[in-house]
């Protein structure tokens, strides 16, 4: 099968069997940047939050829920107001608005735009004689375009959505101080929407203008990031990295690298940092991307955010777009803390080093995932056609389904019934099962398998005799007979 159908196959199958439905709302023609999911694909969400949720408990984080809407000085501190912008051209005719940075990268593909100041883009721009895509009319200089959606609150009190959970986490910091008592680094994450005015939304859920995010925050202190406990187990972990400086050399493909060895070689600079870059490749890994479609790509100095005193992205290899952000690893220095300092008149200098008398203002280290981005991928890379057979190869624990049920015939009604029993025996244990008696078995094996579904239970008419029942696993389709009694201890050893 060729790729481009391959792809037309895929998205459909997320339409189809409701993973992802919109834009939304679609009976109204849809709003670009908005999208909803279907049973299917807030089944997977749910899970990986689940899977997330209980790795990030493991290692020692708590989670806080934070309000969506806050008042202004919030993102004037936060700089948002002032930074949080994207370089558009306008065009004065037909009044089309692009995103000035990605329209240079796709007309100019030879060209590197990522951290080209606005003059710089402006240059290209006129140098190339670039043109309105809809009415051909000479674009003219870059304008700036704040991301933030605005709002009033009570009477007249101007507010802001967040365009991010990290700072609604900030802004916690003296009660999560207190909390831990005093005790770092203080671990914590977030998980919630958050909302940017996208120029020109596309790539399904890639870009929204609300999506979820899942980010992770570490407050620390200078002389911990130098001399962190928990690097020590986890430093000879062998990661994916490419630096900026092979990308400078025009080199994509990642090296297997211990964490050890990117510290004494410059790389990384900090074993507390390394540990976050190692945090945010567990988490993927444990998702079941295939290995060779992971890689851990640093930013250059002159594309990271001004505050940052190291950042890498964490990305997956699609087919239909390539490397895709799925997660970002930042160092954010003690930037967002200081401006609350300053805008809040809070005092945020507390003893964290060996010298009680030295007071600092706490480092944050941050791991933001996006969730709806990592659905996407997930789905993308598990996808594959087999002799015609659509499967979705989804680790079992994310699943929509765990298990479906399936009688052999529905005009029996022993058979019937004790396919019912069975499927209540597996909800009764909080296993989640789908229950289908509609078309052939073989039709309801590719439904199943469509939604990736690991395990499918078959009862026929031996069942009624010897209290068996038929076991399919989707990736081998291999079939076992296992007793009723045993249903249970075998998926669970599965």
């Amino acid at each position: 099968m060729k790729i481009e159908d391959k792809i037309d196959t895929f998205n459909s199958l997320l339409r189809r069997r409701g993973f992802i439905w919109g834009p939304s709302p679609e009976i109204y023609g849809g709003l670009a940047g908005f999208y909803s999911y279907g049973p299917a694909g807030k089944a997977l969400k749910n899970n990986i939050l689940s899977m997330f949720r209980r790795e990030l408990r493991a290692y020692g984080f708590s989670e806080v829920e934070c309000p969506e809407i806050l008042p202004k000085i919030v993102w004037e501190a936060s700089g948002h107001l002032e930074r949080f912008i994207d370089p558009v051209f306008r065009c004065k005719k037909c009044e089309t608005m692009v995103r000035a940075d990605k329209f240079l990268q796709e007309q100019l593909p030879d060209h590197s735009i990522d951290g080209l100041s606005f003059e710089d883009m402006n240059k290209l721009s006129q140098q190339h004689v670039l043109k309105c895509p809809k009415c051909d009319t000479l674009f003219e200089k870059i304008e700036e375009y704040n991301l933030m959606l605005q709002t009033s609150v009570g009477s007249g009190i101007t507010a802001f959505l967040r365009p991010e959970t990290a700072t609604t986490t900030y802004l916690l910091f003296n009660r999560l101080n207190q909390d831990a008592r005093r005790q770092y680094p203080i671990k914590v994450f977030q998980y919630g929407k958050a909302f940017r005015n996208e120029i020109s939304p596309r790539q399904l859920v890639l870009r929204m203008r609300a999506f979820d995010q899942f980010e992770i925050q570490l407050f620390i202190g200078k002389e911990q990031e130098l001399n962190f406990d928990e690097y020590d187990e986890i430093k000879h972990n062998l990661l994916p990295l490419l630096d900026w400086k092979s990308q400078e050399n025009k080199t994509l493909i990642p090296k297997k690298m211990a964490l050890k060895d990117a510290i004494d070689k410059g790389i990384l600079k900090k074993p507390a940092f390394a540990y976050c870059i190692f945090l945010g490749h567990h988490l993927t890994s444990k998702l079941g991307f295939p290995e060779e479609s992971i890689r851990l790509r640093q930013h250059s100095p002159h594309e990271m955010a001004h505050y940052a005193d190291d950042a890498w992205d964490l990305e997956i290899n699609t087919k239909q777009f390539g490397w895709v952000e799925i997660c970002g690893i930042h160092d954010r220095t003690d930037y967002d803390l200081k401006r609350h300092e300053e805008f809040s008149n809070q005092n945020f200098k507390i003893s964290m080093g060996t010298d009680p008398n030295s007071k600092e203002i706490p480092q944050i280290l941050e791991i933001a995932f996006g969730p709806d981005r990592i659905i996407y991928t997930l789905l993308e890379t598990t996808f594959n056609i087999v002799d015609e057979r659509i499967v979705l190869n989804l680790n079992a624990q994310l699943a929509p389904n765990l298990v479906a049920v399936f009688p052999l015939v529905k005009n029996k009604e022993n058979i019937l019934n004790l396919a019912k029993k069975i499927h209540k025996l597996l909800l009764d244990h909080r296993i989640t099962s789908f229950f289908d008696s509609a078309g052939s078995i073989g039709k309801r094996y590719r439904r199943q398998d469509e939604l990736g579904t690991p395990f499918c239970i078959t009862i026929d008419y031996d069942s009624l005799d010897d209290n068996t029942i038929t076991i399919r696993y989707r990736d081998t389709m291999e079939q076992k007979r296992v007793l009723i009694s045993e249903i249970l201890d075998y998926i669970d050893n599965k």
